[in-house]
C-alpha cells in the first residue's frame, strides 16, 4: 500500500503527505489496518481529495454543537471565561470592560 503513496502524481497528493507522517508515527500496521477496516465499511478511515473519496465517513450527526465565526481561531487571554465571545470585542478589552462593573 506504501507503494502506491509514494508515486509521482498521486491523485491524492496531499493524502499521500499525510498518511506517510502517519506511518512514520504510529507505523504501517495500524495504518493499514485502520484504511483496511475504512474500506470495509467501518467509520475507521476517511479522506476526500481531488474529488476522490476512499473509505467510510463517519455517520452524520444531527446532535452536534457548530462553531460560529465568534469563536473560529479565538485565543482566549488569560483570565478570560470567553464572556467576549459575539461582543465585538477582544479579550483585553472585555475584562476592563467587566473590571469597570465590578468597581460600581
Amino acid at each position: 500500500m506504501d507503494a502506491r503513496v509514494r508515486k509521482v502524481g498521486h491523485p491524492m497528493p496531499e493524502l499521500a503527505g499525510f498518511m506517510a507522517k502517519l506511518r512514520a508515527a504510529f507505523g504501517d500496521e495500524a495504518i493499514d489496518d485502520a484504511v483496511r477496516r475504512g474500506k470495509a465499511g467501518e467509520p475507521t478511515f476517511y479522506a476526500n481529495e481531488n474529488g476522490r473519496a476512499v473509505g467510510t465517513a463517519s455517520p452524520a450527526n444531527d446532535n452536534v454543537w457548530r462553531v460560529a465565526a465568534d469563536i473560529r481561531n479565538r485565543q482566549y487571554c488569560p483570565g478570560c471565561d470567553g464572556g467576549c465571545v459575539g461582543q465585538g470585542v477582544g479579550c483585553k478589552e472585555w475584562l476592563q470592560r467587566q473590571a469597570g462593573k465590578e468597581s460600581l
